[in-house]
């Protein structure tokens, strides 16, 4: 983290609790130098756990992007991406890593070991 930074202290029964701060400083922090998401939001969670999605899937969702934008980000096809969240096909690394890229994602957080 270089210069000046907006931190908020939050306080609970008077004693600094937790601390809120930008993503970019919390990805330098934990070692993130790729400023990709590392951790799963709970919505992410949610759509997985409850919803039988694919880890894929879900984190397309959650972010807003359809099938064909990722796969226009990530060099792969549609039907590719389709068959991949409905697994289908299980991605090659390479291909886990584009996918990962695309949608700023560490690939660990993409796809779950059976």
């Amino acid at each position: 983290m270089t210069g000046h930074t907006e931190i908020q202290t939050i306080l609970q029964d008077g004693k600094p609790a937790f601390v809120v701060l930008p993503i970019a400083d919390y990805g330098a922090l934990s070692g993130n130098k790729q400023g990709k998401y590392i951790t799963l939001p709970q919505a992410v969670v949610k759509m997985n756990l409850l919803e039988d999605m694919s880890l894929l899937k879900a984190w397309r969702k959650w972010l807003g992007m359809g099938q064909v934008e990722l796969a226009n980000k990530a060099g792969v096809t549609q039907a590719q991406v389709a068959n991949f969240e409905n697994g289908k096909v299980i991605p090659r690394a390479d291909t886990l890593l584009r996918l990962s890229n695309a949608l700023g994602v560490s690939a660990e957080l993409l796809w779950e070991d059976e």
